[in-house]
C-alpha cells in the first residue's frame, strides 16, 4: 500500500488543532496496535500537541520515549474504560476523573480507538473536544465521524481507518517503537553470560484460552538449547509460577540450568530484551507485539479469531501459528460468535498448535 493511501474514507482535516488526545486503554498489545494511528495523526497535523489517554502502566511505554507521542495523561477509573481492580469509592473516582480532565487541558480533536464506543464514546465526550473521530456500535453514542465497529477487523487496521477520518493518511502500517540507551543497558544486565542466538519466551497471556500450553514452550526451549542458542523465559511478576514453570519443565531435561528465567524486568528491561532477542515465541501477547514493535523475528500462537485481529502483516520475520478450534473445548459453545456471552471455561483455546511447528519456524528464524 502507497504511504499516504488511506484504509477507508479520507475526510478533510479540521483547523485550528492544538491539541489532539487519543483514547487507548488496555493491555501493551492494545496500546502497541494504536501506534501506526498515532504516528499518522502527528503527521497530519504537526503543530498539534498528541495526547495519549492511556492505562496506567502500559502507556508508561510511550511516556518520555522518541515517537509521535508528546504526552501520557493516565486514564482514570472509569467504567467500561479503565477499571481498576478491588473496590472503588464513586466519589474519589469522580474526583480522579475532574483531575484527568484538568491534566488533559482543552481538546480540539478527540480520537476514540477504544472499542466500539458504548463507553469509550461517552468519556471522550466528556472532555468536550471540538471534533471526535472513532468507531461505534449501534447503541453508541455518535461522534462527528465515525466507522461501524466490527469486531473481526485487524485492529491495526482499524485505528488507522479511524485517523483517516480527521484526514490523516498511513505513514506506516507495522508499529515501530523506539530504543533507547536504557533499553541496552537493561538488556545487558539481564542476559549477561548466555549464548547467541538468544530464543526468548513469553508463555503468559491475558486471557487462559490464549495459552499454549507450558509443557510445550518447554519442549521447543530444550530443542534450541540442545542446537546451542540461548534460552531465556520472561513474564511478569504475576506471571511467575508460569514462567518458573516452563522454565523448570526445561532445565530438567537439560544440563547445568541453562534456560533462565526473568520475571522483574521493568518496561525498559523488557523492551531491551526482545530488542536484544533473535527470535522471541510467546502467544498473542504484549511482549510478542512488542518484539515486532522494535524490529526483533517472532514465532506467535494464535487462536483464528485473534489472528485475524492482531497478527503480523507479513511472514518473513514474523510466523503465525494458527489454532483452528471453533467450539469451546469444554462445553462446545461456537466461540466465533461475538454475540453470544463468554462461556466460563479457561481452558486453551490453541494446544492443537503442534509442538513441530514451533520449533521449525523457530529454529528457521534462529538461522
Amino acid at each position: 500500500m502507497p504511504m499516504g493511501e488511506a484504509i477507508g474514507p479520507l475526510e478533510p482535516r479540521w483547523s485550528p488543532v492544538r491539541r489532539i488526545a487519543v483514547l487507548r486503554g488496555g493491555g501493551l498489545g492494545d496500546l502497541l496496535f494504536a501506534v501506526p494511528a498515532l504516528d499518522a495523526l502527528a503527521a497530519a497535523y504537526p503543530d498539534a500537541e498528541v495526547v495519549l489517554l492511556g492505562a496506567p502502566g502500559p502507556s508508561d511505554l510511550l511516556a518520555g520515549r522518541p515517537g509521535p507521542v508528546h504526552r501520557v495523561v493516565p486514564l482514570p477509573p472509569a467504567h467500561g474504560v479503565h477499571e481498576p481492580p478491588g473496590r472503588r469509592d464513586p466519589a474519589e473516582d469522580a474526583a480522579a476523573r475532574r483531575r484527568f480532565a484538568d491534566r488533559v487541558g482543552p481538546v480540539d480533536l478527540g480520537v476514540q480507538l477504544h472499542g466500539g464506543g458504548r463507553w469509550s464514546n461517552p468519556f471522550l465526550l466528556s472532555l468536550d473536544p471540538k471534533w471526535t473521530v472513532g468507531a461505534r456500535t449501534g447503541d453508541a453514542v455518535s461522534l462527528t465521524r465515525w466507522i461501524p465497529y466490527r469486531y473481526y477487523q485487524n485492529e491495526v487496521m482499524r485505528g488507522l481507518e479511524i485517523a483517516g477520518l480527521a484526514g490523516a493518511p498511513p505513514v506506516r502500517v507495522v508499529p515501530r517503537i523506539a530504543r533507547t540507551p536504557a533499553d541496552r543497558d537493561a538488556a545487558e544486565r539481564a542476559l549477561s553470560g548466555l549464548p547467541r542466538p538468544l530464543l526468548t519466551v513469553h508463555p503468559g497471556a491475558t486471557d487462559p484460552r490464549r495459552r499454549w500450553p507450558p509443557e510445550r514452550f518447554a519442549e521447543v526451549a530444550v530443542a534450541v538449547a540442545r542446537a546451542g542458542a540461548g534460552v531465556v523465559v520472561l513474564g511478569t511478576p504475576a506471571e511467575r509460577d508460569l514462567v518458573e514453570l516452563v522454565t523448570k519443565l526445561a532445565n530438567d531435561r537439560l544440563p547445568d540450568g541453562v534456560v533462565r528465567a526473568l520475571t522483574d524486568l521493568d518496561l525498559d528491561g523488557l523492551c531491551g530484551v526482545l530488542d536484544a532477542s533473535t527470535v522471541v515465541l510467546a502467544n498473542d501477547s504484549g511482549p510478542r507485539h512488542l518484539a515486532e514493535a522494535v524490529g526483533t523475528a517472532t514465532v506467535g500462537v494464535y487462536w483464528m479469531g485473534n489472528a485475524l485481529n492482531a497478527s503480523s502483516f507479513g511472514r518473513a520475520r514474523n510466523r503465525v501459528l494458527i489454532s483452528w478450534t471453533s467450539a469451546c473445548p469444554v462445553c462446545g459453545v461456537d466461540c466465533t460468535r461475538e454475540d453470544l456471552p463468554r462461556c466460563p471455561h479457561d481452558v486453551s483455546f490453541v494446544s492443537s498448535v503442534p509442538t513441530g511447528d514451533a520449533v521449525r519456524e523457530v529454529t528457521d528464524l534462529l538461522g
